[in-house]
């Protein structure tokens, strides 16, 4: 089984994936995969690099470029696990090359929603290098998202998390949604 996470910056995507990998199921970060490749490419990490090169790949490669690059990492894991994560998908290209690349999956979509102030606030706290720090930085990055495709992802997710309350409602939500998808998986579908 593939379980696909994606949501907007900020939404609480890496708690989902952090619960699956507490329970020995491995991920793969597309974030990360476009920030290795800005370094493959002599660049420093910064937001303008990494944006940079996030759209060049897919300018050189379309625009499942992230997902293409994956593929292997992803086929890697799944000969070693029987569920694999893929954190950060952002359009329905990249969940089409994951479907094309693995018939025999099952592929579930997680897609977490927080309204965009408590995104803001979440991302400037967490400050990570290409976390925004303003609120036009903040909807630059949000439409970016949205051009990649990211709304068609959310709109076909399986399972939709809200994570508006607390830090405590929302871990008991991810705890319940993971459980769930394992109790699937150990018999045999989600």
């Amino acid at each position: 089984m593939i379980v696909i996470v994606t949501g907007m910056p900020g939404s609480g995507k890496s708690r989902i994936v952090e619960e699956f990998e507490k329970r020995g199921f491995p991920s793969v970060s597309l974030g990360d995969i476009v920030r290795e490749e800005t370094v493959k490419r002599g660049l420093e990490l910064t937001k303008e690099n990494v944006a940079k090169v996030s759209i060049r790949l897919r300018q050189e490669l379309g625009q499942n470029a992230v997902a293409k690059l994956a593929v292997g990492k992803v086929r890697l894991l799944l000969e070693k696990s029987p569920l694999v994560v893929i954190d950060g998908v952002r359009s329905l290209d990249e969940v089409g090359t994951f479907r094309g690349a693995f018939p025999g999956e099952e592929i579930v979509i997680i897609a977490v929603h927080t309204p965009p102030r408590l995104r803001f606030e979440r991302l400037k706290a967490r400050g990570r290098h290409d976390d925004p720090q303003t609120w036009e930085d903040f909807e630059e990055r949000d439409w970016k998202e949205l051009r990649f495709g990211i709304g068609g992802v959310i709109a076909m997710a399986d399972h939709m998390l809200i994570n508006d309350g607390s830090k405590e409602e929302y871990e008991k939500k991810v705890k319940a949604l993971v459980e769930e998808i394992i109790r699937g998986l150990n018999r045999g579908g989600a």
